[in-house]
């Protein structure tokens, strides 16, 4: 069982990606968007260079990943939403 519900965990991802992931990847010309929190996975959607990009899978697990598990929990789990699939997560 997780230990925190989805609205807990909601202002704790917007924080980080707000101050620590979005900073790094606009250096890159990059961006994040937060989709949503849904049993406790995190869904987020690289935008901007990251789209097409043979390091966005790096991204996803060496920055976005690593920082959210780290400031959060261990076990939340970090899903890219392809561009499009915004309104379908729950066939991700």
């Amino acid at each position: 069982m997780f230990p925190f519900s989805d609205e807990d965990l909601l202002p704790a991802v917007t924080s980080i990606i707000q101050t620590k992931i979005s900073p790094m990847l606009a250096r890159d010309g990059g961006a994040i968007q937060l989709i949503t929190v849904k049993n406790a996975t995190v869904y987020i959607q690289l935008q901007g260079a990251c789209v097409g990009c043979s390091a966005s899978g790096s991204t996803l697990k060496f920055i976005v990943e690593k920082e959210l598990k780290e400031a959060i929990h261990p076990d939340v789990k970090i899903i890219n939403v392809p561009i499009g699939m915004e309104d379908k997560i729950e066939e991700l």
